[in-house]
């Protein structure tokens, strides 16, 4: 009966990662809780020992991908991350780094981009749209953060968000500090440090 049970858990996580993977691929979704809870209410499944982790979602989302958007994902994902770099070479001045998965790969059509800003205060962000005229939506984003020099303590930590509607999908930029930049933020996916990189990295990546 045990056995049985296992049995039927793995294959109730698979069917609520697959179906995760599915909404983030298609519909724009970069929230793996928010995801994750929407597939699992879908499919009638509460019981949270049931329920995917992050990276089984992400692992889904790319075999997602090489079935369903062979042909057009990669060139959606290029388009993403050319978009990223006129955003990030018009908000120069706040030394952007891309992040998220329109730089490891799992974005697609309509997929959200997430842009790290490090300025003295997301006031002035706020002036720089305003004065640019970019409508914007603000918010707050949480992050989980480590200093790097510190190996093993993480916290939590809120930051101003500003949403840009851009052509190909939503425009995230989260407002750190300026000296954030020590501070690394972790993969939801993993808990590992979250990759990012400036013009430059984005200009070497689309370059190859």
């Amino acid at each position: 009966m045990a056995k049985e049970f296992g049995g039927r858990q793995l294959q109730l996580r698979q069917l609520v990662a697959q179906e995760a993977a599915r909404m983030m691929a298609e519909d724009g979704i970069s929230d793996y809780a928010y995801a994750k809870k929407k597939a699992g209410k879908q499919l009638g499944v509460e019981d949270a020992s049931c329920l995917p982790s992050n990276a089984q979602i992400e692992e889904e989302i790319r075999i997602f991908h090489e079935l369903y958007n062979s042909d057009s994902q990669p060139q959606a994902l290029k388009q993403l991350r050319q978009d990223a770099l006129v955003v990030m070479e018009l908000f120069q001045r706040f030394n952007p780094h891309l992040t998220g998965g329109v730089l490891d790969g799992t974005a697609g059509l309509n997929s959200e981009t997430h842009i790290h800003l490090f300025a003295d205060s997301a006031k002035e962000v706020e002036i720089f749209l305003l004065n640019q005229q970019i409508p914007y939506d603000s918010n707050e984003k949480s992050y989980r953060v480590r200093e790097k020099s510190d190996k093993k303590n993480s916290d939590r930590m809120k930051v101003p968000m500003f949403t840009l509607e851009a052509p190909n999908g939503l425009v995230k930029l989260s407002v750190f500090e300026v000296d954030g930049i020590r501070y690394s933020t972790k993969n939801p996916v993993n808990g590992t440090n979250a990759e990012r990189v400036d013009i430059a990295g984005l200009k070497a990546l689309l370059a190859i």
